[in-house]
């Protein structure tokens, strides 16, 4: 798990060929202007997700984890609290593994938090549970971008 300011981006370019695209499509557009749904960067290897939701407090949090795809998480607006944690500390099973999805939900009680502000992104390889969307006090409407990028 990787969690930084967006101005540092580039220190992260050498883990993945096609993180750069995912970052410049981050970097290169006014994405408080685009409406919610999918965006092809890559085809079949990198998309974005843009997305407007309301947080939720920690307790209706849910551990998702990834195979295929490494996220990037970035705010566009607003602030989020995600949770996050070693795949080995999360030993059982919520809900099986999606192959379509790309999503698996555990369960496990060794963890971290983060605040993730307007200009922070966090990335999430496949080794890394993770829960987004929490609140850091109130629930509020925020918007964000997950660039999904093949591994």
């Amino acid at each position: 798990m990787i969690f930084d300011e967006i101005a540092n981006f580039e220190q992260y370019l050498s883990l993945n060929k096609d993180l750069k695209a995912g970052f410049d499509f981050i970097k290169n557009n006014n994405l408080e202007t685009f409406k919610d749904g999918r965006y092809e960067i890559i085809k079949d290897k990198v998309f974005a997700n843009v997305q407007t939701l309301t947080t939720k407090q920690k307790e209706l949090k849910r551990w998702e984890v990834h195979r295929k795809y490494i996220d990037i998480q970035y705010i566009i607006k607003g602030s989020e609290c995600m949770g996050y944690g070693l795949l080995k500390d999360f030993n059982d099973i919520e809900e099986k593994y999606d192959e379509i999805k790309d999503v698996e939900f555990l369960k496990g009680n060794k963890f971290n938090y983060i605040n993730v502000e307007k200009g922070n992104f966090a990335i999430f390889f496949p080794n890394d549970v993770h829960a987004p969307m929490l609140s850091i006090e109130d629930d509020i409407e925020i918007k964000k971008v997950i660039v999904k990028v093949a591994v």
